[in-house]
């Protein structure tokens, strides 16, 4: 075999391992969203996922942590869509809100993207609910996700008053936004009233401009 050949081989061995790494990492993160929804999150073991996700619990500890980190990084993949925590400015939708020229725009970006977030996160949301009382880390995760929120809104309504169109300071549109567009509140009219998801998009993008918008 030439040089060039074990270099080839190094980078398919090298390749095929992530590859392998990727499927075990998401069959773990697959069978924990399954069994935290179904068990909640203090009786769900991680004995138990390993089971269900066919790994030995070693693996699981080595792909992704301990108990609390595995629920955040659900909480985190359900937020960016991704396997994996995506900043806000890197998310699509933001860069599709601040390309908008016009406010109303922005704002109706914005409800289609929370109604598909909110889809991913809203049942996780439910058992972080319930368990955080009891859990210091769930608890810090709550108030975590809270404050990110409210920092992200800020930037969203200075882009909003950018504009020209924002009728009421930028703090209220911040906190007008944050409380709207609350997983709770989306609990509460998705799961708990029955909302489709449509309703809650069209919905919240008119209230928001209704609110907002001079």
């Amino acid at each position: 075999m030439t040089a060039d050949d074990k270099r080839v081989k190094r980078r398919y061995d090298t390749s095929l391992r992530h590859a392998t790494a990727g499927r075990t990492r998401q069959a773990i993160l697959d069978a924990a969203t399954a069994l935290f929804l179904e068990r909640g999150y203090a009786t769900t073991t991680m004995a138990a996922v390993a089971r269900s996700a066919g790994v030995n619990t070693d693996t699981v500890y080595a792909s992704v942590g301990a108990k609390p980190a595995l629920f955040r990084l659900l909480v985190e993949a359900a937020i960016s869509g991704e396997d994996h925590a995506v900043p806000a400015p890197e998310r699509d939708y933001v860069r599709d809100i601040r390309a908008q020229p016009d406010a109303a725009r922005k704002l109706a970006v914005y409800a289609a993207a929370m109604s598909r977030i909110h889809a991913r996160l809203g049942p996780l949301f439910g058992v972080l609910q319930t368990a955080a009382p009891a859990s210091p880390e769930l608890a810090e995760l709550w108030h975590e996700i809270a404050e990110r929120r409210a920092a992200n809104m800020r930037l969203l309504a200075a882009d909003l008053a950018a504009t020209g169109r924002l009728r009421v300071e930028v703090e209220e549109a911040a906190d007008v936004i944050w409380a709207t567009n609350s997983p709770e509140l989306y609990l509460l009219l998705v799961r708990d009233r029955r909302w489709t998801r449509e309703h809650y998009e069209r919905w919240l993008a008119d209230s928001w401009c209704r609110l907002l918008l001079a």
